[in-house]
């Protein structure tokens, strides 16, 4: 399992979501259980040491680092990992390929996040520790395929470990997330609502009140697809994008748009990123608290499930 294979108590590692996964954060879900990770895809190499730093002050325990390979500053930003001996890397748009000897020889695990097969056999004959299968149901920047068709065919092509994300959010998607052949998974929305998580309350509010149907995928015209709450902001990108408007001008809109809905709580024009699965929160709770309802309440699922499967015999 998952917190054997990064020594820790659940086999749950956090999603790095910009502008959240601060080091704080991070520290708080490593204190809590599961695996912190630290985002980086705003920072260059000097305020990742800070980062790196802050976190190793704030718990003893393991935690990781995102790094998004289109930085700029991915090259310094991996130095200062393989300096400061981050236990984990995940990593995300783009192949880390050329980063994995250095950081292995180090003893750092490296995991990629993947939206296909294909990838995920391409991370594999470059040796990386486990990959992270992320379908589409999930916040932020997403792929095609869905979470419960992908892994299985992941599962079933590579020999690596692999953690499901995308459309986890309690016990019953945990239990999913196992049967199809994962080791753990990562959540994000889910975390959106813990007390220790830094964002504005309105964001939060946004998950809570969120229902089924109120996400939605821009940026598909520019391959950039994102999946946020649909809002005003939203609303406009998608009439922007029928009228094949430039990449410019799309850009333009969403400029700070996240930075908005996470430190000011602007909903209304703000990039408010959550996965589907935001309709099935609906309380603010503690991380330790999320963590132990979506993993001992998996034994209680299971329980439910054999006496499912035993009445289809009976």
């Amino acid at each position: 399992m998952l917190n054997k294979l990064l020594n820790i108590k659940y086999p749950i590692i956090q999603g790095a979501m910009a502008n959240i996964a601060n080091a704080k954060f991070a520290a708080s879900v490593s204190n809590s259980g599961a695996l912190g990770v630290i985002g980086t895809g705003a920072m260059d190499a000097k305020m990742v040491k800070e980062a790196i730093r802050e976190c190793k002050l704030l718990t003893d325990k393991p935690f990781g680092v995102n790094v998004m390979l289109m930085n700029p500053h991915s090259d310094e930003i991996m130095e200062v990992i393989i300096d400061e001996n981050v236990p984990v890397v995940t990593t995300g748009a783009g192949n880390p390929g050329k980063y994995v000897k250095k950081l292995k020889e180090k003893g750092i695990k490296v995991i990629p996040v993947v939206p296909s097969v294909a990838l995920a056999k391409r991370m594999e004959r470059i040796d990386v520790d486990a990959v992270i299968v992320e379908g589409t149901e999930a916040g932020g920047h997403v792929g095609e395929l869905t979470t419960m068709a992908l892994v299985p065919q992941v599962k079933d092509a590579v020999n690596i470990p692999v953690i499901a994300a995308g459309g986890v959010g309690d016990s019953r998607g945990f239990l999913a997330a196992l049967s199809l052949g994962a080791i753990g998974v990562q959540l994000g929305t889910c975390l959106l609502v813990a007390k220790e998580c830094p964002i504005h309350q309105n964001y939060k509010n946004a998950v809570i009140n969120a229902k089924d149907i109120d996400t939605v995928v821009t940026g598909r015209s520019l391959n950039t697809p994102v999946r946020i709450l649909k809002n005003n902001m939203s609303r406009k990108y998608i009439e922007l994008e029928k009228e094949l408007s430039s990449r410019e001008e799309l850009e333009k809109l969403t400029l700070g748009s996240l930075r908005r809905a996470v430190f000011e709580g602007d909903i209304n024009d703000g990039s408010v990123m959550m996965g589907q699965i935001a309709g099935l929160i609906k309380e603010e709770k503690s991380l330790k608290a999320i963590f132990e309802e979506i993993v001992s309440g998996s034994k209680i699922e299971i329980e439910k499930l054999n006496k499912k499967i035993g009445e289809m015999y009976d």
